[in-house]
């Protein structure tokens, strides 16, 4: 198995599919394993006692590992210290923050057309920017 990090580092991992999740951690992830969200497919590895067989995780499959910041953050965060590479500054805004002002910046300037330029939207045009209105507000306030 690769375990592949943030840093884009990545360490081969010798496991049997018998082995658990919690297993795997522990190994690889000695006084962490609080700390470590392991992630495959999209999904987080959260049931410490699955197996890797019955998570589907077969041989060279790429398993992402992120440490979170927890109460305990004075082990580093690899467990070989000549395998570490220093972390690079993580960035302060992700993608899905800005995803919501972005699409309220379209949303916006769809409206200043449709009322400055109404001559160029037709009324199936203005009721579709009318229900895309609705529906990104619901998920907004739904979302926060």
């Amino acid at each position: 198995i690769r375990l592949k990090f943030l840093n884009d580092t990545e360490e081969v991992a010798v496991a049997r599919p018998e082995d658990t999740v919690g297993v795997l951690k522990s190994k690889y992830f000695p006084g962490q394993e609080s700390q470590m969200k392991l992630i495959y497919r999209g999904q987080l590895l959260q049931d410490q006692a699955r197996t890797l067989r019955s998570l589907r995780i077969t041989d060279n499959s790429v398993i992402h590992c992120h440490r979170s910041q927890g109460a305990t953050t004075a082990t580093p965060a690899l467990p070989d210290p000549s395998a570490a590479v220093p972390m690079a500054p993580a960035l302060p805004l992700a993608g899905g923050t800005l995803m919501v002002p972005t699409v309220m910046v379209v949303l916006a300037l769809g409206w200043y057309f449709r009322i400055n330029y109404r001559q160029l939207f037709t009324a199936p045009a203005t009721v579709s920017l009318i229900a895309v209105t609705v529906l990104v507000t619901f998920l907004a306030f739904g979302l926060y």
